[in-house]
């Protein structure tokens, strides 16, 4: 039974990847998301998955931290006061493609914003979580404004 929803998984990633090849003119590049991709992970057991920090990232925790990028929204509605932060926008498919998923940062916005597809930057006190990254986004910048 497993094996056949793993196969029908992959045969429907599959057939996204013909269409849902994402423009690589959509992905944001800067310094500061190539900080955040830094980032590495360790797989401690099936459920539990550690962020591995690097010093690079580490000299701007608990300080301002500025990104712009694309709201993946985590719940439903035109505003928007947490949502994900992603390099490339929700409309394409993150599974599909060279790129596979991207970098994303959890946002916790002082005052809600608008969603839009459109990029955003936003600038917040950047928080570095140790905990089980499989419950919790390892990375969030809370307090943050639309810049």
């Amino acid at each position: 039974m497993m094996i056949k929803r793993m196969i029908l998984v992959v045969l429907l990633f599959t057939g996204f990847a013909v269409k849902a090849q994402h423009n690589p003119n959509d992905q944001i590049n800067s310094d500061n998301w190539d900080i955040v991709g830094g980032v590495d992970f360790k797989i401690v057991k099936d459920t539990e998955m550690q962020a591995i920090f690097t010093p690079q990232i580490k000299k701007y925790a608990n300080k301002q931290f500025e990104l712009e990028g694309y709201i993946v929204p985590i719940k439903d509605g035109m505003k928007q006061t947490k949502f994900m932060l992603s390099t490339l926008p929700i409309n394409q498919c993150f599974y599909c493609g060279k790129n596979g998923v991207p970098i994303m940062v959890l946002v916790e916005m002082a005052e809600p914003i608008k969603f839009t597809y459109k990029t955003v930057t936003v600038k917040g006190t950047l928080k570095l979580n140790p905990g089980n990254a499989m419950d919790n986004p390892p990375i969030a910048l809370t307090g943050a404004k639309i810049i």
